[in-house]
């Protein structure tokens, strides 16, 4: 991991917006969305496919999510995604992810009809992620998650692989404090191609009116990876209460390194509350590429047991990301476990 970080992390901010993918970024799940991205150390199940797939491994034998997420209100685009965890053996754990972008209707305009054509289109953006992780000791959890990306419209597409890794420790008296380090978004660089980039033309070199098909090569571009890394520690005053502090570093490949804390306050661990501030360095108010996230985010949780005697748990979980412009990103979450 420490050679994948000089090789992919040679750049700095004036590569920013040259990636493409930039979905892989987004995040569907609102446990890890209330905290920013900054829970690195402690993210666990299905959420860690997204963040830290070392945390797929610790959970009790099934978990199920399925969330609906409202990016930049105002916008009419959204995220949703389904993602399943399953116990395999005594200490590891095989994920399924699915995510898919909806970008509403888009008017379809023409270099003849630039009011547009009456006529609407909608971009397929899809990913779909197999995970394994195992966690030895019950100390340290290490996964791998392979991804494939598409992006499409109808007569232009684009296809990827990337790869995501990652740790987790656990140490302390109660495994109060927790260490974890992900790298994300390792893949192929993806090029678009198809009908839609080919366009009819007269032949220069052609006495008579004839007509060719002349293909453009689009460029190709890389996927935004990131390298976090988090720790986190549990304050707990009495069985019932819990206090989690955390801290996370995120190095990007193709824009600006962003630090944050976060803090989460659990009741029986059925009713939760948290929040997070992150911030992007060397950024400042006046600066026209600043991050379309304030840096300012929140949620709550309520998990509760189905019957008494068992660990099945049904939980609903919600995010609220402040944003500048537009009014803000809603992740909704319904989780299932047991």
């Amino acid at each position: 991991m420490v050679l994948c970080y000089g090789l992919n992390f040679a750049g700095n901010p004036d590569r920013q917006g040259e990636a493409g993918a930039y979905e892989l970024l987004l995040t569907p799940w609102a446990r890890t969305a209330g905290l920013h991205t900054l829970n690195t150390s402690m993210v666990a199940g299905v959420e860690a496919m997204r963040l830290n797939i070392a945390g797929l491994s610790r959970i009790n034998k099934t978990e199920v999510l399925i969330s609906h997420t409202r990016l930049f209100e105002g916008t009419d685009m959204k995220l949703n995604s389904i993602g399943i965890s399953q116990r395999m053996g005594k200490s590891g754990a095989f994920g399924l992810t699915l995510t898919a972008m909806d970008f509403g209707d888009v008017p379809i305009t023409t270099e003849l009809s630039p009011e547009g054509t009456g006529g609407t289109y909608s971009p397929s953006f899809f990913h779909i992620g197999i995970a394994y992780a195992n966690t030895f000791a019950n100390k340290v959890s290490v996964g791998i998650l392979f991804r494939g990306v598409s992006e499409s419209i109808s007569d232009v597409n684009a296809f990827g692989f990337a790869i995501d890794a990652g740790v987790q420790y656990v140490t302390g008296e109660n495994d109060n404090f927790k260490f974890g380090i992900s790298l994300r978004n390792i893949g192929s660089p993806m090029t678009f191609g198809g009908q839609g980039l080919s366009f009819r033309t007269d032949d220069p070199g052609s006495a008579v009116n004839y007509q060719l098909t002349v293909d453009q090569r689009a460029a190709r571009f890389e996927l935004p990876s990131v390298l976090n890394i988090g720790a986190s520690y549990d304050i707990l005053p009495s069985t019932r209460h819990r206090i989690s502090v955390m801290g996370n570093f995120t190095a990007n490949s193709f824009s600006r390194d962003q630090v944050g804390g976060g803090l989460e306050y659990a009741l029986n661990e059925m009713f939760m509350l948290r929040a997070g501030y992150r911030y992007d360095l060397g950024s400042s108010a006046n600066d026209v590429d600043r991050n379309v996230y304030s840096g300012l985010s929140a949620g709550v949780s309520i998990d509760v047991p189905l019957k008494k005697e068992t660990t099945s748990r049904f939980g609903v979980d919600y995010a609220f990301r402040s944003t500048n412009p537009f009014d803000g990103t809603h992740n909704i979450t319904i989780r299932y476990s047991m």
